[in-house]
């Protein structure tokens, strides 16, 4: 019989490539991951992971066996999901990851109602960026996360994750009321506010440029957009924005300081758990109460499915 705990460590390693990565995970020691490792091979009865010095690679058996973990893992979620659906109310603890934008704007109306219909769940909220949040998913540091991708940087498909459409936004370039800027082409040799390399929001933008034809000259790296609106006027550089982040600056700038400028481009968020935890009661009613949230920016955002 094969352990599902050594099995999720079999996956793990596969993801995270290393053993030392794997054993930061969980907490354990490089040699507790390797000796559980070696008794899951000893329970399979063939050679999973060829061992060359402190590196691993993964056998053909062992390929086999990642594969097969998977379906293992996702059905022992979707059967601790349906055992949980037998209690009458969700309840218990529940990690939510979410950006600094959401959590500002869609989350707050979405743990009040929380909060009012479902007394008995315990609601944590942690800000992360959506590029971290699959996996933390998978790791089990969160329960239910947005995550994102935008039309030049479409996302990878995760066996072990699935999501529902929560809002796609229109993305738009801020310029200054007063810069005599009507697109991207005109920002060619201008200064850029990016967001910090590595995140989501900053590939994009470099998609974004380059599609036309240039790289952005950045001037400042500032992931907050309520900060990046306000270098924006005053005249610090120009930026990509989410419609979600914009929304609330246009209506608050009667004076325009800030011209937004539709740019060909969308961002798509969408919430995200382990693949079979879809109808466990507790994630249900988050993802419930988030769409619910994100409908009343209905006036602002263009929420199509897709």
């Amino acid at each position: 019989m094969l352990d599902v705990r050594r099995l999720r460590l079999l996956t793990d390693l596969d993801r995270l490539g290393t053993i030392a990565a794997v054993a930061a995970v969980h907490a354990y020691t490089p040699s507790a991951v390797s000796q559980q490792l070696a008794a899951l091979e000893r329970e399979a009865g063939v050679a999973l992971l060829q061992r060359t010095g402190r590196r691993v690679r993964f056998t053909a058996a062992g390929r086999v066996l990642v594969r097969h973990a998977a379906v293992v893992l996702n059905a022992m979620e979707e059967t601790t999901a349906a055992l949980a659906a037998v209690a009458s109310q969700p309840a218990g603890p529940v990690r939510v990851g979410a950006h600094p934008t959401a959590v500002r704007t869609v989350l707050p109306a979405a743990l009040v109602a929380l909060g009012r219909d479902h007394p008995g769940l315990e609601l944590s909220v942690s800000e992360l960026d959506p590029i971290a949040v699959p996996a933390a998913l998978r790791d089990r540091r969160l329960d239910v996360g947005l995550v994102q991708d935008y039309d030049v940087v479409p996302a990878v498909a995760d066996p072990m994750l699935e999501s529902v459409a929560l809002l796609d936004e229109r993305v738009y370039l801020a310029v200054a009321a007063d810069a005599p800027i009507s697109g991207l082409a005109g920002t060619r040799d201008t200064a850029w506010i990016l967001s910090t390399p590595g995140t989501l929001c900053h590939e994009a933008a470099l998609r974004v440029c380059r599609s036309a034809g240039f790289t952005p000259r950045a001037r400042h790296h500032i992931d907050d957009f309520d900060a990046v609106l306000a270098l924006v006027a005053a005249g610090q550089g120009v930026a990509l924005v989410p419609e979600l982040a914009a929304g609330p600056q246009r209506r608050a700038d009667p004076d325009r300081q800030v011209s937004l400028i539709a740019v060909p481009t969308w961002r798509r968020t969408r919430i995200g758990y382990r693949r079979g935890a879809a109808a466990h009661p507790a994630v249900a009613a988050v993802v419930s109460a988030l769409r619910e949230s994100a409908a009343a920016f209905g006036g602002d955002i263009p929420a199509e499915s897709f």
